[in-house]
């Protein structure tokens, strides 16, 4: 359920942006992008309230859309889809829990006045949501673990590399800051703050 909230909100706010560009005045300055990165998704180890955590490293997808207002402001939608597995070290022994996450977040993006040959470097900041869904595959099942929605700040940069008027390589990063899920179960909650880098690579589609 939480999953087609936050695909449909995706959905709504490409909309929303298209129609926003639509609706002001064309003209060369403004444009809106499509790219399709793939992601990495590396989560710092925490400890907190006596219990130690660590996440695999994995891998993901991650689904952009961007609209330029002028040649340095941007916004942007954006939905992310990766599997990991949460290892819990507490008092009581290892718990191990598997989730997929699904990320949807929203940002402005500013475009640095300067660039390289054809590389257009940005920034990028803004927040949105986090939900994990536990598997329930064998050897990552806790028996009373929830979906979990955090709040999370998103922050990163990178760059656009053009190569034709439509098409570009896109290099990037993001970092993640989101309050640690414990699933519901008060014996995984270390009250900590975790945070997950995602570097990424993909192409885009300029109209």
């Amino acid at each position: 359920m939480r999953r087609s909230i936050l695909i449909s909100g995706f959905v709504g706010a490409m909309l929303v942006f298209a129609s926003v560009g639509k609706a002001q005045e064309e003209g060369p300055t403004r444009s809106q992008e499509i790219t399709v990165q793939g992601t990495g998704f590396f989560t710092k180890d925490s400890q907190g309230n006596g219990i130690s955590q660590h996440s695999t490293d994995t891998g993901g997808v991650l689904l952009n859309y961007r609209f330029y207002f002028n040649r340095w402001l941007g916004a942007e939608a954006s939905y992310g889809y990766n599997r990991n597995t949460l290892q819990n070290f507490t008092p009581s022994g290892t718990l191990a829990l598997q989730s997929n996450m699904h990320q949807a977040t929203g940002a402005l993006v500013v475009k640095l006045p300067w660039s390289i040959a054809r590389l257009q470097p940005y920034v990028l900041g803004g927040a949105g949501a986090l939900v994990f869904h536990p598997t329930g595959n064998a050897g990552g099942f806790v028996p009373g673990a929830q979906n979990q929605t955090k709040a999370a700040f998103v922050y990163g940069g990178g760059a656009d590399y053009i190569l034709t008027r439509h098409v570009s390589v896109r290099l990037e990063y993001r970092g993640l800051m989101y309050g640690r899920p414990e699933f519901g179960l008060s014996s995984l909650h270390s009250g900590e703050t975790a945070h997950t880098a995602e570097p990424s690579a993909g192409l885009g589609l300029r109209f």
